[in-house]
Parts: C-alpha cells; structure tokens; sequence
C-alpha cells in the first residue's frame, strides 16, 4: 500500500467511526495514525472528531457527584505556592497544591529544547493567523493554523476574534500544536493527574485554551479569577506552561499565593473592567500575604483552577516577548455551560 493509499485508508476509517457515533474509537484511531506518519490532515480530523464528540453527547454541568475523599496538605509546611520537580506531580501534590495553597508550580514539566520547539509553533501559528488578518482572502488551512468548524449557534465562535486580536490563537485551530499538547499531556502524566484530582476523565476547553506570544510592550494587567467569567461551581485545573525566560526580561506572572474560597467581588474597589478585581479588594483578599511574581524556565508550570488570583506581570526589564500556553481542563460533571470542550 502507497503512502498515498494508507492516508486515504485511515481517513476513511476515522470518518467511519464518527459517523457511527464512536468517537473514543475515531481518537484513539487517529492518533495511532500520527504516531506512524504525523500527516496534518490526521490531526485535523482528530481536532474535529474530539469536538464531535462533545457535539454528539454534551457534558452534564453540574455538581451534585461529590468530590474524591480530600487529602491532606502535603505541603503544610511550605509559605505560598509550593514547587515540586516534574515526577512528583499527581492526584495528591496536585490537590494538596490547589486545595491548600491556591496553585502548584511544577519546575520541568518540559525539557527547554522541547519548551523551545512549541514556542517556534505558536509562532508559525501566529505567523498564518496574522497573514490572513492582514492580506484577506479564504481562511486558511494549514497545519499550524485551521480554524476548528464550530457549530452555527455556538456563542463562543465571536471569542475567538477577540483572543486573536490580543496575540493569541486557541489550540482548538492549530491541527498540529493541538495534537503536539495532547500527547504531551498524556506522556508527561499532567492527564492522569488532573482525572485522579477530579475523580473522572477531564476534558479540554477550546475557548479557554490558548496559545500565546505576549510583546515586550505589555503593561501590567487587572487582576482577575477565571471564576469570574465561567462561574465557580466548576471543577477546572488550568496548566499555564512558560515556553520562554518568564519574568525577568519578559512578561510573567504575578499571583496572590494562597487560596481564596470563592470568587471576589469584580468591578469595584478601583477595577479598570467590569471583570476584573480591583486593587482594594485584593487587599482584602491577601490580608498581609504579599503577592509574589516567580521568574519561570522553558517548561515550568503554573497549574491552578478558576479561583485563583492573578494578573500578568510586567517587571522593570522587560525586553522580549513571552511565549507560553494555557490549557484549561474541566471535568464532564461539573463543566461551565458557556465552554466547548474537547474529548481527551
């Protein structure tokens, strides 16, 4: 069989199953398929069959099943966010970092050389994305950048203008970046911690997930919990993955280290948006706990959920832009009806 012929055989395989409504049989199919030959137009089926699946079955958004036993903390003996090496990470540092301290620094999730090989693909992403805004003409449909169909009705679709008028393209639309994640997710554990934590399978946002390039000329920005947008009767681990030097000569992140039990009041106490929290309530909020702004490696993880406290942070010697992706995972039980997930 030609290389021509075996693509045509796969293909006609996936589309096979996801016209019978088997989807988990279409994803691991095709992801078979591009661990033999990674062909882009088998991880542009992939990316729609993982909505399909959404599309054919939608997560139940509520909280009625109860949480895993909780487990104790781990860190009771670490001020702020605790940091751990890349093989600690699963079900209990995760939960005891969230739970307990707010979020969960992960030094090397990554190795630099393959931090640096994603962030040459937000790149070549953004680089598509950019070109298109600027000369017009069809949508493109590349391997970096193919804008996932979304449904007619969908109400996230006008984000997505939004999030690439800012510097950034969801992973949703980059066949080839969405997949590169995926099994890196897999095979660095980061999966099998979040379903432990969650206590079932996570799914993956497509608005919440984000390939970023963030300039040197970024300003400090509000503070905000993503709690604020999605609602905070959700379960969520976001895995917020520096690609870049972060911090020092470019843009990091600045956090309150500790853990907050709900969603802050927004728009008051001197907030700039409707959205975000204003700085006399984070005041409040710390009650004497200074607010901390680590410097990240290429492949360094933030991993946290939707009520921590946060903003982008821009230190005296900014100079080069920050590369880094976000990765929102919820769990089917408890997912925010306004989002689109991703079967894993």
């Amino acid at each position: 069989m030609s290389a021509t012929e075996r693509q045509l055989d796969v293909l006609a395989r996936a589309h096979e199953l996801m016209q019978q409504a088997r989807h988990a049989e279409a994803i691991a199919w095709l992801r078979q398929a591009c661990r033999e030959q990674p062909h882009w137009q088998y991880q542009k089926l992939l990316a729609q069959c993982r909505y399909l699946a959404y599309v054919a079955a939608p997560p139940v958004s509520t909280c009625e099943a109860g949480w895993p036993a909780p487990t104790s903390d781990l860190f009771a003996t670490v001020d702020g966010v605790p940091e751990i090496e890349a093989g600690q990470l699963d079900p209990g540092t995760l939960a005891a970092g969230i739970r307990h301290h707010g979020a969960l620094l992960v030094r090397g999730l990554l190795q630099p050389s393959r931090a640096r090989q994603l962030a040459e693909g937000i790149e070549q992403a953004l680089q598509v994305c950019e070109a298109w805004y600027r000369d017009g003409g069809e949508v493109p449909d590349t391997p970096w950048y193919s804008r996932l169909p979304l449904a007619d009705d969908c109400e996230l679709a006008p984000a997505r203008n939004w999030v690439e008028s800012a510097g950034g393209v969801w992973a949703a639309d980059s066949p080839r970046m969405l997949y590169e994640l995926t099994e890196l997710y897999h095979a660095s554990g980061v999966l099998a911690a979040i379903a432990g934590y969650f206590g079932e399978r996570p799914m993956l946002s497509v608005g919440k997930s984000t390939l970023r390039r963030v300039p040197a000329t970024q300003g400090i920005a509000d503070w905000h919990q993503d709690g604020a947008f999605m609602g905070s009767e959700i379960r969520s681990v976001n895995v917020w993955l520096s690609l870049s030097h972060c911090g020092e000569d470019a843009s990091g992140l600045e956090f309150l280290p500790r853990r907050l039990p709900a969603v802050l009041p927004t728009g008051s106490h001197g907030a700039y948006f409707d959205w975000s929290v204003g700085p006399g309530m984070v005041e409040q909020a710390a009650a004497g706990v200074a607010a901390v702004s680590p410097v990240f490696a290429p492949g360094d993880a933030l991993l946290f959920d939707h009520l921590f406290l946060h903003r982008t942070g821009a230190p005296p010697g900014i100079r080069k832009p920050r590369y880094a992706i976000e990765s929102w995972f919820f769990a089917p039980s408890a997912y925010p009806a306004q989002q689109v997930p991703l079967m894993l």
